[in-house]
């Protein structure tokens, strides 16, 4: 089958075959946004041409951007809690016959404070961890928008997002503090000042604005040279990210473990986070995505097994 992980910015594909093992692999910066006056069948073609010349009858499933309603075709969100059968059985189908693609929909919670919060293609690799020997409890998948959910039985009972990715992007480009950083954008992570920022943002992360001043005083006074502001705004967005999960009592509250899944830099940025917490974090392996479409297609009756 054909796997795609198609999102915003980007699409991943996957060429499976038996028990989903990765044949083939091809990336572009094709995602939703680059599809010219939103063609998505021509760029899916253009995308999978090599392997459906060989194979024309290949089922395909994608996950992501692509089944908002900025893509292809809107598959509705699945309301938590949902595991793998409530995800199967609710995608969408888009293109045509002899190239066919089911979209796999996403996820939507309203939180017990009233908040809604949703994802989309975040529930395929989560379901790809959990057959990559990660069992119930806590899966934190780090990025621009990072997500924070609990698995209990099998299916996803809830989840967060925190902007901590796009707020340390903002905040550096756009903002006083990045006055203070080095120009030319280089990050070069310094891991004692990034973990003195962990430690403010577990320490203080309900006084966030407060502290975000707090990284131009460090500056102003000597304590943070310009090399090192970076590292310690991480550390200072990603302590208050953690200290938001766990003191919201709604997903991170008492766990003591959690299972990372996402770009291995930014993982080990986490877990070393996590660990001042008090949390233990193993990071899923890279295929996670792939093992998910294909356990989701098995599910939906898409594939012979």
């Amino acid at each position: 089958m054909i796997a795609l992980d198609w999102g915003t910015t980007s699409l991943r594909g996957w060429l499976l075959g038996d028990g989903g093992t990765v044949l083939d692999r091809h990336a572009a910066a094709s995602g939703i946004m680059a599809v010219t006056d939103g063609n998505f069948d021509a760029a899916y073609r253009t995308f999978t041409a090599g392997w459906r010349a060989a194979q024309p009858a290949l089922p395909a499933l994608a996950s992501g951007m692509i089944g908002s309603r900025q893509g292809w075709v809107e598959a509705p969100y699945v309301a938590c809690p949902a595991g793998l059968a409530d995800l199967a059985g609710r995608g969408v189908m888009a293109g045509e016959a002899e190239a066919a693609l089911r979209i796999v929909p996403g996820l939507s919670w309203r939180a017990p404070d009233g908040m809604t919060d949703v994802m989309r293609g975040e529930e395929s690799q989560i379901i790809g961890a959990l057959d990559d020997g990660g069992g119930d409890g806590l899966f934190v998948l780090p990025g621009t928008h990072s997500k924070w959910a609990r698995v209990e039985g099998g299916r996803i009972v809830g989840f967060a997002t925190y902007m901590t990715g796009e707020l340390f992007a903002v905040l550096r480009g756009h903002s006083i503090l990045g006055r203070m950083m080095p120009a030319d954008g280089a990050m070069a992570h310094d891991s004692r000042t990034f973990a003195a920022g962990v430690a403010d943002g577990l320490d203080h992360g309900h006084d966030l604005p407060r502290r975000l001043f707090g990284v131009r005083t460090r500056g102003l006074f000597g304590d943070l040279g310009e090399p090192a502001a970076p590292s310690f705004l991480s550390g200072l967005l990603i302590g208050a990210e953690l200290a938001g999960a766990r003191a919201s009592g709604q997903i991170g509250a008492g766990a003591t473990a959690a299972t990372l899944i996402g770009e291995t830099t930014l993982c080990t940025r986490y877990a070393e986070a996590l660990a001042m917490a008090g949390i233990a974090a193993r990071i899923a392996d890279a295929d996670v995505t792939p093992r998910g479409l294909w356990r989701l297609a098995c599910a939906a009756g898409m594939i012979d097994t």
